[in-house]
């Protein structure tokens, strides 16, 4: 059982970084609007899949005129990331103004069901569109990097099997680095990220010290939605098939992470996202092997779930999260 645990856990380490780098900078977006608003947003999940489905249809517009062979690939995939990026950042501005605004002093649950509602809403408007152009709602995109290169993690110990990198996993992975220390240094280093903080602690504090409170909300939710839908593009070059409804069980996935990482805090979202990838990864190879066949990959989504379970009843702010005293 050991052997084949350890057999499988160079890849299973590969596989888990690449899908736990995308939920962290997913559960990014969760957590920048808690840690403003103290609400979740539950239509970011739809975010990531629309821009999942912009980036797949900016590739397919230039295959289909021609340009897609006539220019490098990684500047046709810089291009797709860039306006994924701008499409759900401008989205994500246009949700908070129409949805969230109005009810910002209305009760959480009534902005609760507000983000659910948008969520179908976005969900179906893709599936229009994508049925419309192609005839089917699950969209297999265009992979620009899609070579294997090996990893021979046999040589440094023979109890370990060799892994398989694609080149667009190493893609996924500097990317989201790029884009959470990029965030880390926008927030900490920044005159908006100073003012973004502020908003976060007090509002109506911030707005006596000249703090355009609107404009750094719109921000906030521009930059979560374009890290989104930037993540989307990522998502959909490394496993290649989307569909409208990606964004729901993902975004579940990435709430967790904020969870576990405390949520509001951005730097507990990335490590909780890498923490929720690698878990996902080792229970989807090895609850097989752990429980002799009864339970198998298709249960590894139950373990997601059940570390938010584990997180909310022991820790409920998280393991980097503070607990807030109220005051009296």
């Amino acid at each position: 059982m050991i052997s084949e645990i350890l057999q499988t856990l160079p890849q299973v380490l590969v596989d888990g970084l690449a899908l736990g780098a995308v939920y962290a900078v997913v559960a990014i977006g969760y957590t920048m609007v808690y840690g403003i608003l103290e609400f979740i947003n539950f239509a970011h999940g739809e975010i990531f899949m629309t821009g999942a489905f912009a980036g797949t249809a900016a590739l397919l517009t230039l295959k289909s005129a021609g340009l897609l062979g006539a220019m490098p690939g990684w500047l046709a995939y810089l291009l797709a990331f860039v306006i994924a990026m701008l499409l759900t950042g401008i989205l994500g501005i246009g949700i908070e103004r129409v949805a969230y605004r109005p009810l910002r002093k209305a009760p959480k649950l009534i902005s609760f069901i507000s983000a659910v509602g948008i969520s179908f809403l976005l969900q179906d408007i893709v599936r229009f569109i994508a049925d419309l152009k192609t005839g089917n709602f699950i969209v297999t995109g265009i992979t620009l990097y899609d070579s294997n290169l090996k990893v021979a993690a046999s040589s440094l110990w023979s109890v370990f099997g060799d892994a398989f990198i694609k080149t667009n996993t190493i893609i996924v992975l500097a990317a989201a680095v790029v884009l959470m220390i990029g965030l880390d240094l926008f927030v900490n280093r920044t005159k908006w990220g100073v003012a973004m903080r502020a908003v976060a602690q007090d509002r109506d504090t911030a707005s006596l010290m000249s703090i355009n409170v609107n404009k750094v909300i719109a921000l906030t939710f521009f930059i979560g939605s374009a890290l989104g839908g930037g993540t989307g593009v990522l998502f959909a070059q490394q496993y290649g098939t989307i569909d409208p409804y990606i964004g729901f069980t993902l975004g579940m996935k990435a709430f967790t992470a904020a969870v576990l990482g405390g949520i509001g805090n951005i730097r507990g979202a990335m490590f909780g996202g890498i923490l929720i990838g690698l878990i996902e990864m080792l229970a989807s190879t090895n609850l097989g092997i752990l429980t002799g066949g009864s339970f198998g990959a298709e249960y590894k989504d139950v373990m997601s779930f059940l570390i938010l379970i584990v997180v909310l009843i022991f820790k409920p702010e998280g393991l980097f999260g503070k607990a807030i005293k109220e005051k009296v």
